[in-house]
């Protein structure tokens, strides 16, 4: 059986995610692996063909920059892209939110599953805000559009649904409590994160972000640019962590019994599903990065009991079975 694995690069989660899975399809099947999108910081541990795609930026404001998502996305290279992609020559193509591939795979009736935490996130049975997002909303449906699909999510709401799919070294990881606070925070500028921050005296902070070129202290506040060896070991140790209401990331400090504080990105349809599937689970959050709340939740000092079972073998039995 031959598989193409397709994923998109805009985010950490689904790279994170690719290379879990994929050693496992090889097991199974030959995977080659097509990547589109160019706005991650982690490495893909496989040779992959590599697409410029659809990519998302975000603003300094805590949102989503739509003038840098028009001016280095092409439509017409988008399509050009579909056209060629070479779908046909495969049994089956696993999909996690990839666009070019699921819409070549749609034009050509070629056999493809979604595997991602969008298709879980759409479930009818997965909690969505009541108002706005419209737009944003149609965006993710259309994005990467799949009839099928295996998705992921905090709670297993159908049985279509698994828990998130963790790193090794995020299973393996030794952890500690020191007295800081992580944060991973890559929509707002550092400048608004220290505004923030050190008004709350006596906390320490560490903070990782694609703005920092160098470490640099001021006050309660250390900045390191990205690094995720580094970053790793912060997050071993940390007491909490204050981060985007993303999916792979909050999963993995809830596996490690850390405190975790959300904040979802302005406009992303997406995050706010998370936000609410979260707060179901007791994760404090708000929808600003705001000082009086993050005081109130180090208060609290309260940490979600829950992990998540490595449903990897099942999930990839199922998947290869599908052919």
């Amino acid at each position: 059986m031959k598989i193409l694995y397709a994923l998109q690069a805009t985010g950490n989660g689904h790279i994170a995610r690719a290379n879990v899975l994929i050693p496992k399809l090889k097991e199974h099947a030959q995977v080659d692996v097509f990547v589109s999108g160019q706005n991650s910081q982690l490495l893909l541990n496989e040779k992959a063909t590599q697409n410029k795609g659809i990519s998302l930026f975000y603003s300094k404001k805590g949102g989503l920059n739509y003038k840098k998502i028009i001016q280095k996305n092409s439509l017409f290279h988008f399509i050009k892209s579909i056209k060629s992609c070479p779908v046909q020559d495969y049994d089956l193509i696993v999909n996690d939110f990839e666009p070019i591939t699921a819409y070549a795979a749609k034009l050509r009736h070629q056999n493809i599953i979604g595997l991602s935490h969008q298709a879980a996130v759409l479930h009818n049975l997965a909690p969505k805000p009541n108002t706005k997002h419209h737009f944003s909303k149609m965006i993710l449906q259309q994005y990467a559009p799949i009839q099928k699909s295996f998705g992921f999510h905090f709670t297993k709401y159908d049985d279509s649904i698994y828990y998130p799919i963790l790193r090794e070294s995020i299973r393996n990881l030794k952890t500690g409590t020191e007295e800081y606070f992580l944060v991973y925070l890559p929509s707002f500028n550092n400048e608004k994160i220290y505004q923030t921050l050190s008004q709350i005296k006596g906390i320490d902070w560490i903070i990782f972000s694609p703005f920092s070129k160098t470490s640099k202290k001021q006050s309660n506040c250390t900045f390191f640019p990205i690094d995720e060896k580094l970053f790793t070991s912060y997050l071993a140790t940390a007491k909490g962590v204050l981060c985007g209401a993303g999916f792979e990331f909050p999963a993995e400090v809830l596996h490690l019994q850390k405190m975790l504080y959300v904040i979802p990105i302005k406009g992303q349809f997406e995050q706010y599903c998370n936000y609410m599937a979260l707060k179901q689970l007791g994760v404090m959050g708000n929808e600003q990065l705001d000082a009086q709340d993050l005081k109130q939740w180090i208060a609290t000092n309260h940490i979600t009991n829950i992990s998540f079972e490595d449903e990897t073998d099942a999930l990839i039995n199922r998947i290869v079975n599908l052919t």
